[in-house]
């Protein structure tokens, strides 16, 4: 597929209202049943959409957080507590600080040239549009780059990392959607993703839009699944990327990783350079985000514990670099030693 001459559907989770100047936030706990918009007016309501999961997605969180700060600005905020209020909105997906980092470093350049409050706030909702519109090139050159290394047959995928976690295209899924458009793949299996129910009602809902074949698993249907021959390959996304090639994501990716490896499936990561924290050595020093348990113990409002009984969620788990096969990227394909390749990747 030539992605210039016949460029793709995109599905982003933000769209601008130019009149009144908020950020709008497509609300993905309510999907796939009902597609409610979220007004944004502020970098407090931008922080909360962030951390209760109305926004979500490593990529999408760092586009939101730029708009959060840009959105301070024009109420002429103090930057610096705009930028802490956004930062500690999640801890693991490292695209919510790099975002934030280059926002910072824009608007001190502008502050050193002692522009006035409008110019500076213009200046920074244009960084947080240039962030939004890299990402969507990122995503569609990872496609390019990873497509081919798709073999023939199924492809099961984690969590949601398509359009709705980016700003438009996706990551794993952008690989999966180009491969499929090149017919190199046949059908996609999408994991349903305890707790919080992303490749259920995220990934199913975005493959159904596009017509790309899915069907959905409970997560602990993949080993029997790997086992009969029905998945030839696994591509998931990433939530910060480590020196060495260590992987958070989703809850769950560790699994199925280990599962990859039993049964001689390549397990591929697809993340744009934003994800890389070449500062972070291994997976061990990744914070992994520890969520409500009510999360875990309701669905909605349906209780599925009992009262009284305790629960853990762990957001994220890591993925040791020896079970990648390859990290996708928009700069190119790295593969082991991880932190020889990566270090040329890094934006």
């Amino acid at each position: 597929m030539n992605l210039e001459k016949n460029p793709p559907r995109l599905m982003s989770p933000l769209r601008v209202d130019k009149e009144t100047g908020e950020l709008l936030l497509l609300d993905q706990l309510a999907l796939p049943t009902k597609e409610i918009w979220r007004r944004c007016g502020d970098h407090h309501a931008v922080a909360s959409a962030i951390r209760d999961m109305v926004v979500r997605g490593a990529p999408a969180i760092g586009i939101a957080a730029a708009f959060g700060v840009a959105l301070g600005a024009k109420h002429r905020e103090p930057l610096s507590q705009v930028i802490e209020t956004l930062r500690a909105t999640r801890p693991t997906a490292v695209n919510l600080f790099w975002a934030l980092s280059r926002m910072e470093r824009r608007a001190q350049e502008r502050m050193q040239e002692q522009v006035d409050a409008e110019t500076l706030a213009r200046t920074l909702w244009e960084e947080a549009q240039a962030i939004w519109d890299e990402d969507v090139a990122m995503c569609l050159r990872m496609s390019e780059h990873g497509a081919p290394l798709l073999p023939p047959g199924r492809v099961l995928t984690h969590c949601n990392a398509g359009g709705l976690a980016t700003g438009g295209y996706g990551t794993a899924l952008g690989v999966i959607r180009t491969a499929f458009s090149q017919g190199r793949i046949q059908a996609v299996f999408a994991d349903e993703t305890r707790p919080f129910l992303q490749g259920a009602r995220l990934t199913a809902y975005e493959l159904q839009q596009v017509g790309v074949p899915v069907t959905i698993l409970c997560d602990n249907m993949a080993g029997h699944l790997m086992a009969r021959g029905e998945i030839q390959s696994i591509v998931v996304g990433a939530d910060r990327i480590a020196r060495n090639g260590d992987v958070a994501n989703k809850i769950g990716t560790y699994s199925l990783a280990v599962l990859a490896h039993a049964h001689g499936i390549p397990f591929f990561v697809a993340a744009p350079r934003s994800t890389l924290d070449l500062q972070t050595a291994t997976g061990q020093d990744i914070p992994i985000e520890e969520r409500s348990t009510d999360e875990v113990l309701s669905i909605g409002p349906v209780r599925l514990g009992p009262l009284g009984v305790s629960a853990r969620h762990p957001a994220f788990d890591v993925t040791p670099a020896r079970l990648v096969t390859a990290i996708i990227t928009d700069a190119g394909v790295a593969r082991a030693p991880y932190e020889t390749s990566l270090s040329g990747f890094h934006p």
